[in-house]
């Protein structure tokens, strides 16, 4: 690397360091003017949210500002360049804007594989611990209350599904535990209940109107029905608590055998789990994309400055960002696969910057 890749880059990361502090601060200054009115009323002390809350916390806002934050100082370093005319210099020396854009590329790319591994392992477990915080001391707490459906897995091959949950009443209703042989077996057994009521006592679930059925490896079915069951499967009221954000809190491993549970059960509804699984490996990698669509946008000087540069690279990284937002509903409701859902944006603006990558020398 020449002597003026090392200038770029110590500008890009001094740049892209001090974007994310501030988009950070800018963060939990926000969150902490909405929230520290609840935090205080239900108990909590200020060592507590700001040593346990918000320390945590920071792993996920690191995730979601850090493509904005890489984005905005490729765009300011290239513009500043672009505008006093060095780039133009370098360019007529005959190194091409690929040439520039290389050392960036490859910080983007080495810390977008660092993002896959943060993302999908270190983020869970610091949004677990944010939040049972919520669920605690926020009123409006995200987990709170019950909800629709429900899947769980109970143990290896063992997967529980409720229609509904009342977590205030520890009632499942619509239930079903389906126990799974091999991969050529299928299903070994079933367990069909009107409603579980937990027995804290006993720490047993109380099943009413159940059906059994068992199915032998060639097929055949064994067919029971009882008034009355008390199991004891390997769930609690707070497993089954109906949660969107259940994949927050799973590592990457873990979602991804959630999602073969889910598949190898049959449950029909998996997008949301789906799309999280794949989105926790898809999304570092707007990092690298953002960072490949700066600087072709940053490279030609334009009236009006650096301001121009940056309210333009703002409008594309809104428009990058807001079509992850767009197409991730579709991949719930599995109007499209999940898979496609977390990564069509990241092809299509990556394919976009290619494009201009190749047209910028022109």
């Amino acid at each position: 690397m020449t002597r003026f890749d090392w200038h770029v880059l110590r500008r890009f990361l001094a740049g892209a360091a001090l974007l994310v502090v501030l988009l950070a601060l800018t963060f939990v200054t926000l969150d902490f003017s909405e929230r520290v009115d609840d935090f205080l009323d239900r108990g909590a002390t200020t060592g507590q949210i700001f040593g346990s809350y918000y320390l945590y916390y920071l792993a996920d806002i690191v995730r979601l500002t850090s493509p904005l934050a890489l984005f905005l100082a490729a765009v300011y370093v290239t513009a500043r360049l672009a505008q006093s005319m060095q780039l133009t210099a370098v360019q007529m020396a005959g190194v091409s804007t690929w040439r520039y854009a290389r050392p960036l590329v490859a910080v983007a790319a080495l810390f977008t594989a660092g993002m896959v591994a943060f993302n999908g392992w270190v983020v869970p477990r610091a949004n677990g611990v944010v939040m049972d915080f919520q669920n605690q001391y926020y009123r409006d707490a995200p987990d709170g209350g019950g909800g629709g459906e429900v899947y769980r897995q109970a143990a290896p091959g063992v997967i529980v599904s409720a229609r509904y949950f009342d977590r205030d009443q520890g009632q499942a209703y619509g239930v079903s535990v389906v126990t799974l042989g091999d991969s050529a077996r299928g299903v070994r057994d079933r367990l069909d209940a009107a409603q579980m009521t937990w027995d804290d006592s006993l720490a047993t679930w109380h099943a009413t109107e159940v059906v059994l059925r068992s199915f032998s490896e060639t097929g055949a079915e064994a067919f029971r029905q009882l008034a009355a069951l008390d199991t004891a499967i390997a769930v609690r009221p707070r497993d089954l608590a109906q949660s969107q954000r259940d994949a927050e809190r799973l590592t990457l491993p873990e979602a991804r055998d959630y999602v073969a549970s889910l598949e190898r059960a049959g449950v029909t509804e998996r997008g949301r789990p789906a799309v999280a699984y794949h989105s926790k490996i898809a999304y570092p990698f707007a990092n690298l994309v953002l960072v490949l669509l700066a600087v072709p946008l940053a490279a030609r000087r334009r009236r009006g400055g650096q301001a121009v540069q940056l309210a333009l690279g703002l409008a594309v990284a809104f428009l990058y960002l807001a079509l992850q937002k767009t197409i991730e509903p579709l991949g719930y409701v599995q109007a499209i696969p999940p898979a496609v859902a977390a990564w069509l944006p990241h092809v299509l603006f990556g394919a976009i910057a290619a494009a201009l990558l190749v047209r910028a020398d022109r």
